[in-house]
């Protein structure tokens, strides 16, 4: 095993397996996925520190346990197609190919968004498509999707994402509000055409930059 690889799965064994996160598609996912891949090269030794990773400036790979929980709370199935907003270098991308049928990851950086599809290619994300795109707007053309990510934290889910959302589909990511320090992990799940939704745990994640409040939707 290499350093890489012990320090993964040390990762699943000492952040995820102790703290709820049990689902075994996912467990092995985690354990697989390069994540030190993902981050810029000065930063490959700390890949796998529970703690969020600076890609750009504003920018993170949320920490790995918040991640886990997020797409386990979204019950992903080797059939569902998935939209990941702000994928930024594809590592969430990368852990939802493993998933997912078919994962479409939006970027509105454009040179993330190259360095994403780059590494994916190296690394054998097949059934995952990057393209560039507001994390407002969202990416129809591929919707309906049965699973959302958003990456980071927003102080609300914009309308065009909920109205991507497929009958059974579910939406996870972390509200939280500009001047709040924690944020409330969050489920969104449709039935009968009707979207519900229900609070997780708490989360300190960065917020997304692109989604402003002042476009808030009281849903």
């Amino acid at each position: 095993m290499t350093e890489f690889a012990t320090v993964r799965h040390n990762m699943v064994e000492s952040q995820l397996r102790t703290n709820k996160v049990t689902n075994r598609r996912l467990i092995d996912a985690m354990d697989i996925v390069p994540r030190e891949l993902f981050v810029p090269k000065p930063l490959a030794g700390v890949a796998y520190v529970d703690e969020d990773i600076m890609i750009a400036p504003g920018r993170y790979l949320m920490e790995p346990l918040v991640l886990a929980r997020l797409l386990q709370a979204a019950e992903v199935s080797d059939q569902d197609v998935a939209l990941d907003i702000a994928c930024g270098t594809g590592y969430s991308s990368a852990v939802l190919g493993r998933l997912a049928g078919t994962v479409v990851g939006l970027e509105p950086d454009l040179n993330l968004a190259e360095r994403a599809s780059r590494i994916l290619s190296e690394t054998g994300g097949d059934n995952i498509i990057i393209v560039p795109g507001s994390v407002e707007e969202g990416y129809s053309r591929q919707g309906p999707y049965d699973v959302i990510l958003l990456n980071g934290g927003v102080p609300f889910v914009p309308p065009p994402l909920m109205a991507q959302l497929a009958e059974g589909g579910r939406i996870v990511a972390v509200v939280r509000g500009v001047n709040e320090a924690l944020g409330r992990a969050t489920l969104w799940f449709k039935i009968h055409g009707e979207i519900s939704h229900r609070v997780l745990f708490d989360a300190s994640v960065p917020l997304l930059p692109g989604i402003e409040i002042e476009t808030a939707f009281e849903f």
